[in-house]
């Protein structure tokens, strides 16, 4: 009953208090920039560079396209989902109230694309999820940014809110039946106590 009324409450109030679903949008200059980077370390590495002809004779191009075209994210009311990937594609859902921070990362390469990184820090987070919880590319990343942190406060607010209204609400059936048990017990005690006094 408490936590039906605990679910209950902070559905209404997230409801309430956050915006609709947001799409994100991505920069399509991701994808000279993808080719550009990859190609680099293809180099940087001597040993691959003639997979870095190849990389740049057609092949990157092709990954990026395809890259960009499978990027997806969505702000929702209580959750972040993003996917990106080709071969291997990666799908994550992150409930706001989880998000610990958002992190806004822009270099020089990136501003010469005018692209920026968001990271997304959550609760537990292992080392080896940090590179799978960045988004490269979003358009009017700081606005989406703000919009997730905001989302994350109304969500908390909305949970404590929540656990103050389940702690205040009336015991269940259980803890009624017992409660009732207590008190006739107690009458009980009463009524024996009244009985021996009347007895004297």
């Amino acid at each position: 009953m408490r936590g039906h009324l605990l679910d209950s409450a902070a559905e209404m109030n997230v409801t309430a208090e956050t915006e609709p679903s947001a799409h994100a949008r991505f920069n399509p200059l991701i994808r000279p920039y993808l080719v550009l980077y990859i190609g680099s370390i293809l180099v940087v590495t001597v040993v691959l560079i003639p997979l870095a002809l190849i990389w740049f004779c057609g092949v990157g191009q092709w990954w990026a396209r395809h890259y960009f075209d499978k990027l997806e994210c969505e702000l929702g009311p209580t959750a972040l989902r993003f996917r990106k990937g080709i071969i291997f594609q990666i799908e994550k859902t992150i409930p706001l109230e989880n998000i610990q921070d958002v992190t806004f990362i822009e270099g020089p390469v990136l501003r010469q694309f005018h692209l920026s990184i968001l990271k997304f820090e959550t609760a537990g987070q292992s080392q080896g999820q940090a590179h799978d919880m960045r988004l490269i590319g979003i358009i009017d990343a700081h606005a989406f940014r703000t919009r997730i942190l905001q989302g994350r406060e109304a969500v908390r607010r909305s949970l404590s809110g929540a656990r103050a209204i389940a702690a205040s609400a009336p015991a269940t059936g259980d803890e009624q039946i017992e409660l009732l048990r207590a008190i006739r017990a107690r009458l009980d005690e009463i009524a024996t106590m009244l009985r021996q006094r009347a007895g004297q």
